[in-house]
């Protein structure tokens, strides 16, 4: 009986086969790209698609390259352990598209860059831009890691199979469609995989709703459960998830994440116009406002089964993220080859997350350290450089999956880790955009100083993790298993914060309360800010507001904020002399011709002009 504990079925043979017919399908589609556009071989169009996709397409990739198996696995736990706070991230979703959108994506494409960190070599050095691609490349290869990791853990759940061998057997499938494709195989594989990802959440909700009598008793347990605690408006910086913590730190993180990640910027800037850029990020957040909607209810849904029997306390699994693969296969294993499509689910949010962190990794990687050394290379070299780096970083992020697994959950740790390094990051875009005085020195010692506080605080709270008074894990029960187990001592390990704070207080140090217990969503903040203020002061001091003019393109300008939101055309747009030089009308409005493929043959004296102005 579903949702009394204990063994559950394992994969049918219908299973294996709808779950490697989806597999195989997404990495058909990547052979499919690369024999379409076989001839078309160019560094921009294995990159950039050709700069000629078009808004919904990318919208799609932008929601699936985030909603990773962390997302189809971590956020209906999260749900079920914590309530629905993780909700409000759809006010978070909002604020990112919009400053994203008309903010970041005029910038980007005023300045007709491929690699985003570019931009910080124009407004501060050639040394910034360099340990921004690094520190970009860390946190991707990290978090990619952890996306690996996550659906590789459900299939060894639900399966038995190797933990190992599922890890490598991921990642070897990214690395064959990203390699052969480019990022246009990446975004049509999105798009797919964003229908398989979603299919699986209303598999689990549909069939949840019938055991348990409808949508309506769901809601009802989940609001008897005390899950229904959305809006919590404490203004405690140490509680894990309040209204505060999401809208406000929530926000900044999702604007790095969006704004200055190359992984998502490489997506809108391939669009052929800045109209279907700036769609591309508000349809996404559509996309964003479903996939989290329907991951709470399926965690709502799990909840309502479980209620009286939980999974992890019963031993039933060993963590927390093995909750959903756990359901599936008590409650779908019945019906051949839904769980399969389930796990496909999992593993479409991930394909689309490490396709998409391989072919940014490999933007940046040969944009901001190959070309500068090998400024001779020709088209065809790119090309066979793209792909065998494709491979590289592919054996990277499986390696980093290592790591991943000492990280505990996967859904605050990959958010956590974005927030320890974009935040500084993101600070130093902030303060190069908006303040003219702010100089390299400022820029550099602000982004050192932020990284080492982001740090700190980041590996201090995995280190020391928050109490259960701050996390306010929700109570469950197991008086509804069938199982004969202590239920007593069980369900008070998971919830009780006396067995916490009754350890020796020399276990944990005096900052183990209070600095290292600050939520993981104000990372991103407190990064981002310490960068900027701290910055800005060593730009006063060592002379930012008497250097030489900055270039107008490299700023936000007052014109760009009273135009805020409005729709810009051509005509009303004033040509820099940047843009001049390069060649085109500006960037709002139809195709720009500084964004098709006739910039990539340019002729060999234009380009050294170009570059040397």
């Amino acid at each position: 009986m579903a949702g009394s504990g204990g063994e559950v079925a394992r994969f049918s043979v219908w299973d294996y086969v709808v779950f490697a017919g989806i597999v195989l399908l997404a990495a058909g589609i990547g052979l499919f790209q690369a024999i379409r556009g076989r001839k078309e071989t160019s560094s921009a169009e294995f990159l950039l698609g050709g700069r000629q996709m078009t808004a919904v397409p990318v919208a799609m990739s932008l929601t699936a390259s985030f909603m990773s198996g962390i997302t189809v696995i971590g956020t209906p736990a999260e749900a079920y352990k914590f309530g629905t706070p993780f909700w409000l991230f759809a006010f978070s979703y909002a604020i990112m598209s919009t400053i994203s959108a008309e903010i970041f994506v005029p910038l980007f494409y005023r300045l007709g860059i491929t690699s985003t960190y570019e931009y910080l070599e124009m407004r501060f050095n050639k040394l910034i831009r360099v340990i921004g691609t690094t520190m970009y490349i860390v946190q991707t290869a990290l978090y990619t890691g952890m996306v690996i990791y996550a659906p590789a853990l459900a299939l060894n759940q639900i399966t038995g199979l190797d933990l190992w061998g599922v890890l490598v057997a991921t990642g070897a499938v990214c690395i064959i469609y990203c390699t052969l494709g480019g990022l246009k195989a990446v975004i049509w594989t999105d798009v797919f995989q964003m229908v398989i990802m979603l299919s699986g959440f209303v598999a689990v909700i549909t069939r949840g709703a019938i055991l348990q009598g409808g949508l309506g008793k769901i809601w009802n347990d989940s609001y008897n459960g005390e899950r229904l605690n959305t809006f919590d408006f404490d203004t405690d910086p140490l509680r894990r998830h309040t209204f505060w913590t999401i809208v406000v730190g929530g926000s900044l993180m999702w604007v790095s994440m969006y704004a200055i990640n190359q992984s998502q910027v490489q997506r809108y800037i391939s669009c052929r116009t800045m109209t279907h850029a700036k769609m591309s990020l508000y349809v996404n957040m559509v996309g964003l406002w479903v996939t989290v909607s329907l991951a709470m209810l399926s965690g709502l849904t799990m909840y309502s089964i479980y209620k009286n029997c939980d999974p992890f306390i019963n031993n039933d699994v060993g963590s927390s993220d093995q909750l959903l693969p756990y359901l599936v296969m008590d409650i779908l294993a019945e019906f051949p080859g839904v769980p399969g499509l389930f796990v496909a689910a999992a593993y479409s949010g991930t394909l689309s997350t490490v396709s998409s962190s391989i072919n940014a990794l490999v933007a940046v990687t040969v944009e901001d350290f190959v070309k500068p050394l090998w400024p001779t290379m020709t088209e065809k070299q790119a090309s066979w450089l793209n792909m065998g780096m494709s491979v590289f970083f592919g054996a990277v992020c499986i390696a980093m999956a290592a790591v991943a697994s000492l990280m505990g959950s996967v859904l605050q740790a990959a958010l956590s880790i974005f927030g320890m390094i974009s935040g500084p990051l993101l600070g130093l875009f902030l303060m190069g955009m908006f303040f003219r005085c702010a100089n390299s020195t400022g820029g550099l010692s602000g982004l050192i100083i932020g990284l080492i506080l982001t740090l700190w605080v980041g590996i201090g709270a995995q280190v020391y993790p928050p109490l259960p008074t701050k996390t306010r894990p929700l109570p469950l029960s197991v008086a509804g298993c069938v199982s004969d187990i202590n239920i007593t001592t069980t369900a008070a390990a998971w919830t009780s914060p006396a067995l916490v704070t009754s350890q020796p207080s020399t276990e944990r140090p005096a900052l183990a309360d209070s600095w290292y217990s600050v939520s993981y969503l104000y990372f991103c903040p407190i990064g981002t800010l310490t960068t900027m203020i701290t910055g800005l002061i060593i730009s006063a001091i060592t002379g930012g507001c008497k250097q030489e003019k900055i270039r107008p393109e490299l700023l936000i300008s007052k014109r760009d904020l009273i135009c805020f939101g409005c729709s810009r055309n051509d005509d009303e747009n004033p040509k820099s002399e940047l843009t001049e030089k390069v060649g085109g009308d500006h960037l709002y409005g139809l195709d720009n011709p500084y964004f098709i493929d006739k910039e990539y043959k340019l002729k060999e004296k234009e380009i050294d002009k170009i570059s040397k102005f």
